[in-house]
């Protein structure tokens, strides 16, 4: 008999549940409360979580469908659309600033990597990265 254990975060990170919401770990938690008080000083404004930006739209096909009395063209889902959602973003001199919380500089994965390109390349946005 085999038994499956339930699977851990990838980077052993836990997961914080506040008044605030939750975040995917102690460090986001904490930087959140950094940017909080900043926001409070009036040194930054307009902070929110989570946003989510568009990298590569989701991609259709259109068929035609034959109903009872007459022919239907419908969009049919080929591929789904890449997201990235940045952990915080924030106005800070007139700029917004995108955030991101890791780790650790080396454990950032290939699947990260490229969409911090295509946030520079789409959006001409420049990822912050906080170790």
């Amino acid at each position: 008999m085999i038994i499956k254990r339930a699977k851990g975060s990838k980077y052993k990170n836990k997961k914080v549940e506040t008044e605030f919401g939750t975040f995917d770990s102690k460090k986001e938690h904490k930087r959140f409360l950094e940017l909080q008080a900043m926001q409070d000083k009036s040194e930054i404004s307009s902070l929110q979580r989570q946003v989510k930006y568009e990298l590569i739209p989701a991609q259709y096909e259109t068929t035609t469908k034959q109903l009872k009395t007459k022919t239907k063209e419908v969009q049919k889902l080929k591929e789904h659309a890449i997201n990235y959602y940045a952990d915080f973003q924030y106005v800070k001199n007139g700029e917004t600033v995108v955030e991101d919380v890791k780790a650790s500089k080396f454990f950032m994965d290939g699947v990260y990597k490229i969409k911090k390109k295509l946030m520079l390349y789409v959006h001409g946005i420049t990822i912050n990265e906080i170790f």
